[in-house]
């Protein structure tokens, strides 16, 4: 399917969400694939390209970003698009575009890792011998701690926040501490502000959602430093 074009920046609409609902509540499979490439398919492509430029998503396994996209596109069409349910409140466009950022931040890291050459935690302890210890100084970067952090976190949405909506302001948080490098906020307090925007929450909720994620870095950090890791 050819790159889309279109001269406005208003693409996900209320006709998107209807065109939604109407392609999961048909079974004719003619009529499905024109509600797609008609409604459905230009939304979706763009929804993928803003969060890929936006967050910075460019650590990838694919020779053009044009091969990513189109593999989201898929990946919420085959997987994600049938479970997406109108009636408990939620709209279309923040329900695939937490699928998207999710989905994004472990390939990306997946990727990144690659890049660097980085196993997991568990691989680094799978293939450390105690008599080489000497040879080498055990350490890990905060940073490299946070990005781990940020996927494991993603990986225990639903142990950590069992809640739809904790888990939605969780996205928001992670969000964060993934562009971290590319943020100009550095105040708490715009910060909370800035969460509370794209979330809509409630103050409360967010200090609990932030509390019970400080809890869970510092379970990472301090299985690090039991492993005899510094941590720079």
């Amino acid at each position: 399917m050819e790159k889309p074009k279109t001269n406005s920046n208003y693409y996900f609409t209320q006709e998107t969400e209807d065109a939604i609902v109407l392609y999961n509540n048909t079974s004719d499979p003619f009529l499905r694939d024109k509600i797609f490439k008609d409604k459905i398919y230009f939304p979706f492509y763009k929804l993928v390209e803003n969060i890929i430029h936006t967050f910075k998503f460019y650590y990838t396994d694919v020779n053009d970003i044009e091969d990513l996209k189109l593999e989201i596109i898929s990946v919420l069409v085959e997987e994600k698009i049938h479970r997406f349910d109108p009636t408990n409140g939620a709209k279309a466009f923040s329900y695939f575009q937490t699928i998207v950022k999710r989905w994004l931040i472990n390939y990306n890291n997946r990727n990144y890792k690659k890049v660097k050459q980085i196993g997991t935690f568990d691989e680094m302890l799978d293939s450390w011998e105690p008599e080489s210890e000497s040879h080498f100084e055990r350490s890990i970067t905060l940073s490299t701690l946070i990005d781990r952090f940020v996927v494991q976190s993603y990986d225990n949405m639903d142990n950590i926040f069992p809640k739809e909506y904790e888990q939605k302001v969780a996205d928001a948080v992670l969000t964060l501490f993934k562009s971290r490098n590319d943020l100009d906020i550095i105040k708490k307090k715009a910060l909370y502000i800035y969460v509370r925007e794209m979330t809509d929450c409630e103050t409360p909720v967010l200090t609990r959602v932030i509390s019970r994620l400080k809890v869970e870095f510092y379970k990472l950090y301090s299985k690090y430093q039991e492993a005899g890791y510094t941590v720079q």
